[in-house]
């Protein structure tokens, strides 16, 4: 352990911080396979990657740079002994939860002591968590089955629909782009692909995910987690599969892929309170409706913004257009910073793609909400409220506050609300109260 910790203390100067990694645009640094092997002649890279993928490539994207840029002083003979030793201790790690139930425990303390947890999951939980991992997309299209009606799915998709043509209106109307950069925005929009519920069919791979009972639990595992491995690596020189799911349906999450240009929606997000056949319209544009939105911003925030409609790493800014963007995002990370959550405080810039998306996914589900007959401010904003309604032990939140590239949840809605007009008429926030926020200090960006 110690010379794991020592090894540890030398990984730590190079690697990259929560915040740089935040940043997709920085992380690209294309190498010739000539170039990085000289990086770190002590690695056999070759026979490495000849045994994974069956050649050698022409060419890397190395994110981690500065690491590899000092890699040849830590991948050395001198420095073999603490190497093997973080080889063993990574084995020993993830072997784990597949030991005794004691040593899953154990192992678990440092981790519960980061976030507060006072005790392990019980016996049937952890197993039910071990199990569904190889699993999970079997797991989620049977909840899909279960909870997503095909109602539900053609009112969703509707909606999704409906997002994007808002969305669209609202580019169209934007006042500080040029028509040149606008209307590339609108081509990315046009194009952007939405998955609602569940992949139509499981991976193929799952027709070989069959656990041998003559095996022990850890050998399953093993044979499992190589299958996974093995298909990961298959997409070598492959073309793009954009159907496949990073999400099970069961997960209540969502996500836009920046690559592919892309959003999915799982069928667990797409229950209440984010969203039900049952709610006001309101309420569901306060909840699935910002979130929809939400995805479609991260198309133009801090990182998508990189992108252009075909996933490719490509400027699509006129050098003007993008420094104005540039300075509305400033005032997003100026409202957040340093914001206080448990005692930790908030970094802006860590936390500005996602706040970016909020604003934009808040501003056009409002926008698309005025549509009904049945608007309610009140009930729009009180359910964007609900949807991150969150329970959590301060030293989970303080965890949250210092490695998530989201704001804490209080405070998405407190800090990104006082942004809109609507919010100050429809409770009646005057000058002087908690909430309030000068007209000249609210922003707006999509």
């Amino acid at each position: 352990m110690d010379k794991v910790l020592e090894l540890d203390a030398v990984f730590a100067q190079y690697v990259l911080s929560n915040e740089e990694s935040s940043e997709y645009a920085k992380l690209y640094h294309p190498y010739k396979w000539e170039d990085f092997k000289n990086l770190v002649p002590e690695l056999p890279l070759a026979d490495i990657f000849t045994k994974l993928i069956g050649q050698e490539p022409d060419q890397v994207i190395v994110p981690e740079e500065r690491f590899w840029k000092a890699a040849k002083d830590i991948y050395t003979a001198a420095n073999w002994d603490k190497l093997h030793a973080l080889l063993i201790l990574s084995a020993v790690r993830n072997t784990t939860p597949y030991l005794t139930d004691d040593i899953r425990i154990l192992a678990g303390a440092y981790q519960r002591a980061l976030s507060g947890t006072p005790q392990a999951q019980d016996k049937k939980k952890a197993a039910y968590y071990l199990a569904q991992g190889p699993f999970n997309q079997a797991i989620g299209l049977w909840y899909a089955g279960q909870k997503f009606s095909p109602e539900a799915k053609a009112d969703v998709e509707q909606k999704v629909a409906t997002m994007i043509e808002v969305y669209k209106n609202r580019l169209a109307q934007n006042d500080w782009l040029t028509p040149e950069t606008r209307d590339k925005a609108i081509v990315k929009l046009n194009v952007i692909k939405p998955y609602i519920g569940y992949p139509d069919e499981l991976p193929e791979r799952y027709s070989r995910k069959i656990v041998d009972e003559k095996l022990t639990l850890f050998e399953n595992a093993q044979k499992l987690s190589q299958i996974d491995i093995a298909y990961s690596w298959s997409k070598w020189n492959q073309p793009v599969d954009y159907k496949e799911w990073g999400m099970p349906a069961h997960m209540v999450n969502a996500y836009y892929n920046p690559q592919k240009n892309l959003i999915v929606f799982p069928a667990a997000i797409l229950q209440a309170p984010f969203y039900d056949l049952h709610q006001s319209s309101s309420a569901n544009y306060g909840g699935i409706g910002a979130v929809i939105a939400h995805e479609i911003s991260h198309a133009f925030d801090t990182n998508g913004a990189s992108f252009d409609e075909n996933g490719s790493l490509n400027n699509w800014w006129t050098e003007h257009d993008y420094q104005a963007f540039t300075e509305r995002t400033q005032k997003v990370i100026d409202q957040f910073e340093g914001q206080d959550s448990y005692g930790a405080k908030v970094n802006g810039k860590l936390t500005v793609s996602e706040n970016v998306a909020d604003l934009g996914g808040i501003a056009a589900a409002l926008e698309a909400a005025k549509k009904e007959a049945d608007f309610s401010a009140e009930e729009f904003f009180t359910n964007f409220a609900r949807i991150w309604r969150m329970k959590g032990r301060e030293e989970y939140m303080k965890l949250l506050a210092s490695v998530d590239v989201h704001a804490p949840a209080k405070l998405r809605t407190n800090v990104q609300l006082p942004n809109f007009d609507d919010f100050f008429t429809t409770f009646d926030v005057q000058e002087g109260d908690g909430m309030w926020r000068s007209p000249e200090d609210r922003v707006i960006i999509w």
